[in-house]
């Protein structure tokens, strides 16, 4: 597996600054980055080499990959990211690319399960297109997975990773359990072997697991590829046939593109409703949420969620365990409840450890103290419908308009926790800074947040707990659902280290039936992706 460590300080090839990881696949992680040189955002993508061939790798992958990218590129614009730089360093592939409006289909699946067979059939097509472009001129990408297929929010597809395939001995460099049996034999591949990943990719959307399991070792998976029987799928409806047909083990026995475009076409049409009803209306995390734009915000329903602090220290670990700070008058109701303070209107999402508890009104009837927002806001403007909020404890945000400070608890060390929303509006961002945190965010979350959200009615995790870097800085991220005034709530919570240890952790809560809305994404969007404290 490919390390995911990589010094904020330090640059890839002396001139690519990493931010976030985007998404994980075995032996490749896809991060949000920057030209330092430009201060253009762009994809970059580490890649493990085969120890006993990174000499050989260091000759021909980089030349290779750019020459089949501006290829693809040109061959179908806007569907490929154009590669603009690749180079070997200690045996790891690193290749750069133009910035991707999209998420991948990986991290969509991930984190939203199996798709209808209409939305599959959709994605489906959109691939087979660029496919299509490629075969028509000889080439065979090869290296196909959900991580490499990036998806637009209007359904539009994206696709990276052309010119992997051939650049090194090894037959597949990234997601095997992907790889055809023929590449699994590490026999010649042709376009039938993107045909059979193609197939693999649509049992994956409609079943909600890949055909062939990840082994853990690429060798494993690749012989449970080659000689393990296709488990016959039970939610892809009319698709059936047609990926039954892609995943023969014989190449010569797999269904030709024209008949799969018929395929695909037919089961758009048996439900194009359902399709359009299912936009790709991707969750972009910090680093690569900064592309998007940002619109106004739609009020919902009013949902009131007073927000934890999650410190490690002996001040703050009541608050982990009790969700409560002291001298607050917040009380351990649990995660997602309704402080009775009426201004207080807003969810929680994910951001770091912190859950959403009861809360009496602030001790203080003066308030909490209050900074204006700046009209003319240091760095780049913030997206359209929302301020730059300069806070005197010392970070800055962009907040959606008429947001403002509705909380903010103290300790006597100087930890603080703040909480911004609006009357009316049923969300909650809230900001908590610690100086006691331990070395690693996964174990705050897992260890000294978790337990006490766990004590609270109706929580329940969403996936795991996952280890990313924001900023460069170590960093995780955790999801969860709670209940507030019995209405379920969904909050994403980051944390990261700033050293010494300081950390800050964000929240963002919301409505969980309003999860996937666009308002919603983007506002989370813009948050992560403006949110600075001093000296950053």
């Amino acid at each position: 597996m490919v390390r995911a460590h990589v010094s904020p300080h330090g640059l890839v090839a002396g001139r690519y600054r990493l931010f976030e990881v985007v998404q994980r696949e075995t032996n490749r992680v896809c991060w949000s980055g920057e030209d330092a040189t430009t201060g253009r955002p762009c994809l970059v993508t580490q890649i493990a080499l085969p120890e006993d061939q990174a000499g050989e790798a260091g000759r021909r992958a980089p030349g290779r990959v750019i020459r089949t990218g501006e290829t693809m590129a040109s061959l179908c614009p806007g569907r490929i990211a154009a590669v603009s730089d690749a180079v070997v360093v200690d045996g790891t592939l690193w290749t750069v690319a133009e910035w991707v409006g999209g998420v991948p289909l990986g991290d969509l699946l991930d984190r939203r399960g199996a798709f209808s067979y209409a939305r599959a059939a959709r994605v489906g097509l959109e691939l087979l297109a660029v496919l299509e472009a490629a075969h028509a001129h000889g080439v065979t990408h090869g290296e196909l997975s959900p991580g490499q297929v990036f998806v637009r929010e209007e359904g539009s597809v994206v696709v990276t990773g052309f010119g992997l395939a051939g650049a090194t001995l090894a037959p597949r460099l990234t997601a095997p359990a992907y790889a055809p049996p023929e590449q699994a034999r590490d026999e010649r591949i042709g376009p039938a072997a993107d045909l059979w990943t193609l197939g693999a990719i649509l049992y994956t959307m409609v079943e909600g697991r890949p055909p062939f399991r990840d082994r853990g070792r690429p060798e494993a998976t690749l012989r449970g590829v080659d000689r393990l029987p296709l488990r016959t799928p039970v939610r892809a409806g009319p698709l059936t046939q047609a990926v039954q047909g892609l995943l023969r083990k014989n190449s010569r026995e797999r269904l030709p593109r024209p008949v799969v475009r018929a395929a695909l076409a037919r089961a758009l049409a048996e439900d194009p409703d359902a399709a359009a009803g299912e936009a790709i209306r991707p969750r972009l995390r910090g680093g690569y949420a900064l592309a998007r734009s940002t619109g106004g915000d739609r009020p919902r329903g009013t949902v009131v969620a007073g927000i934890a602090l999650a410190l490690v220290t002996v001040a703050v670990t009541v608050l982990a365990v009790t969700g409560r700070l002291p001298g607050t008058g917040d009380d351990d109701a649990g995660a997602g409840q309704r402080p009775s303070s009426p201004a207080a209107g807003a969810g929680q999402r994910p951001s770091a450890p912190a859950a959403p508890p009861t809360g009496s009104a602030p001790s203080s009837p003066a308030g909490p103290p209050r900074a204006s927002a700046s009209s003319s806001p240091t760095g780049s403007p913030p997206p359209a419908g929302f301020r730059r909020y300069d806070a005197p404890e010392g970070f800055s945000v962009a907040l959606p308009t008429g947001w403002r400070r509705l909380d903010t608890a103290r300790v006597p060390d100087g930890a603080y926790r703040i909480v911004f929303g609006a009357s009316g509006d049923p969300r909650t961002l809230a900001v908590t800074y610690s100086r006691r945190a331990g070395d690693d965010p996964v174990a705050v979350w897992r260890d000294d947040v978790e337990p006490g959200l766990a004590r609270s009615g109706g929580y329940r995790r969403i996936g795991g707990i996952r280890a990313t870097t924001y900023r460069g800085r170590e960093a995780a991220d955790m999801e969860w659902l709670a209940r507030d005034d019995g209405a379920r709530v969904r909050t994403f919570g980051r944390g990261f280290l700033l050293g010494g240890g300081r950390s800050f952790s964000l929240r963002w809560t919301t409505p969980a039936g309003d999860w996937g809305d666009t308002e919603n994404e983007r506002a989370l969007a813009a948050v992560l992706g403006t949110f600075r404290e001093d000296g950053s």
